[in-house]
């Protein structure tokens, strides 16, 4: 793609923030290639791993009970003993195979590959953009990327590296709108303006923790339906300002004409004109879209529903579909991509279809190279414990404190973002803290539904500059598409100010929400009181 590089301010305020962000990715550039960060890291693992278990470091299973009832004994666990060494050279090809991300990057990618190539995308999007203001394209992104929460998985792979397509087709820097979906998918997980798969996945996990203080607790899905819709209004104004404000400033502009080969043809000028055959293939490609969202449709409704769960709990009857989405994009993007090249006549034959698709695999190369190291890394922090064992005693820390309602809850928010640096799932971290946060809390009168809040804000800030989030290195290379030398230091510099921007509004609307004891759902409201 295009080499963009960036330049320097003309104004002085502007200029010293600028300088901060420059640093920050002079710095971070002059780190080893990310494969060998995360090589040091596993070695640095081992280090701590191994003098945490010499010196004893353990903590108490907040839910897990031995066979006495009393708490399972956590300690941290050697990387070199004997159990863990048979488990790295046993286990090496499943902990590779195994790595979350990595079957939906390649099965959505290898339809995207026949979208992108046969033109689609180029075509799609220039249509599109030459006919929306430029001034939108920034709130458009991150709203779409915040409703595609839904999507879970499938929108790290498929609207992010859209919206840089999108960008550069209306003459902006593609890694603005890669950075502006990135903020809206990872860094607005608390936004929203429907519940969706993680609701039902994180109040299940509240619902048990409450029970310990109320057996007879049922969660709603819902419970944070007003917190999530009211934040999606809040965030998007921010992540436009820093997009438009922060970030795309700080980025030389494309230079017409400097792009690769093996690209051509994923960007179009805005204000060309499509041919016949493309206005042909565009057509053909809606058809083919719409007989494929008929068809997931027919699935939920056809006798059977394969893709709802009709003996589920109501909250999860929809998590068949919500887990199909990822195949869907790649039924979609293969029709689509194969009725327009077949329109236009880039495809002439399936030879050509799976030539496409090779060619967008040969592109992921890196990625699987960076897979396998961040792959193992993340497994061996988590078999030493040390993840787990810091996250309890964190969490029993605040349970310890007497603060005021609205400053414990942004103390648990700033909490549950610095965790979020060294465990990245979701309900990982909350299935550990919920046992400890929502009875605490429920004792300060506070609804399970508040505490359950207040961790999303605090988990979404930090998605987006934690390395050890598994879509963070696909982020970098789809960054790199555009620009060569962009590394894992401009990465972080780009996503820092949203992130920043991102937890203290997340914390403020939290504190005013508490203060003001504005209902979180229908149902839930702020406090809680033990009956």
């Amino acid at each position: 793609m295009t080499e963009i590089t960036s330049t320097s301010a003309s104004n002085p305020q502007t200029r010293e923030i600028k300088g901060v962000l420059a640093w920050i990715e002079r710095s971070g550039n002059r780190l080893p290639d990310p494969v060998f960060i995360f090589v040091w890291c596993i070695g640095g693992v081992i280090v701590i791993s191994l003098l945490c278990a010499l010196a004893g470091v353990s903590a108490l299973h907040p839910t897990q009970l031995d066979a006495t009832g009393n708490p399972v004994v956590i300690t941290a666990q050697s990387l070199l003993s004997s159990s863990n060494l048979q488990r790295l050279l046993v286990d090496m090809p499943e902990t590779f195979a195994g790595f979350h991300p990595l079957g939906y990057v390649l099965v959505v990618m290898l339809g995207a590959g026949v979208a992108e190539r046969s033109g689609l995308f180029a075509s799609a999007m220039s249509s599109a953009v030459s006919k929306a203001p430029r001034l939108l394209l920034t709130p458009a992104v991150a709203l779409i990327g915040m409703l595609g929460n839904l999507a879970a998985d499938a929108a790290y792979v498929v609207l992010i590296p859209l919206a840089g397509v999108i960008f550069a087709a209306a003459g902006r820097h593609p890694v603005a709108g890669i950075a502006a979906a990135f903020a809206g998918v990872s860094g607005g997980f608390s936004a929203n303006l429907l519940p969706g798969q993680l609701d039902a996945l994180l109040f299940g996990i509240t619902e048990a923790a409450a029970e310990s203080i109320l057996p007879t607790f049922e969660a709603n899905i819902a419970g944070n339906a007003y917190f999530i819709i009211a934040m999606t209004f809040v965030f998007l104004p921010v992540i436009w300002y820093v997009t438009d404000r922060v970030i795309e400033p700080r980025l030389e502009p494309i230079v017409p004409g400097a792009m690769e080969s093996s690209t051509a043809g994923v960007i179009k000028d805005p204000d060309t004109s499509l041919s016949a055959k493309e206005v042909q293939g565009l057509k053909r490609a809606g058809l083919a879209a719409l007989g494929v969202i008929a068809l997931w449709v027919l699935l939920c409704v056809a006798p059977g529903t394969p893709l709802v769960n009709e003996q589920a709990s109501p909250e999860a009857r929809l998590n068949p579909l919500f887990q199909s989405l990822v195949a869907g994009f790649f039924v979609l993007f293969l029709a689509a991509g194969w009725a327009y090249g077949s329109a236009t006549g880039v495809i002439s034959n399936h030879r050509d279809v799976v030539k496409m698709m090779s060619t967008s695999m040969a592109d992921l190369a890196y990625y699987l190279v960076l897979a396998f190291a961040a792959a193992h890394f993340v497994a061996m922090f988590n078999w030493s414990n040390l993840g787990l064992i810091f996250a309890i005693k964190g969490a029993a820390v605040l349970g310890e404190s007497s603060l005021p309602d609205a400053v414990l809850l942004a103390f648990i928010i700033l909490f549950g973002s610095f965790i979020n640096l060294f465990v990245g799932s979701a309900s990982a971290k909350w299935a550990l803290l919920a046992p400890v946060l929502v009875p605490m809390l429920m004792l300060l009168n506070l609804s399970p539904e508040m505490s359950t809040a207040a961790y999303r804000v605090g988990d979404g800030a930090t998605n987006i500059i934690t390395p050890l989030m598994p879509y963070f290195p696909l982020i970098l290379v789809f960054c790199q598409r555009w620009q060569k030398g962009f590394g894992i230091g401009s990465l972080a510099a780009t996503m820092l100010p949203y992130s920043a921007w991102l937890l203290i509004v997340g914390i403020l609307i939290t504190m005013l929400w508490v203060t003001f004891g504005i209902p979180l759902g229908p149902g839930a409201p702020v406090e809680f009181t033990l009956q």
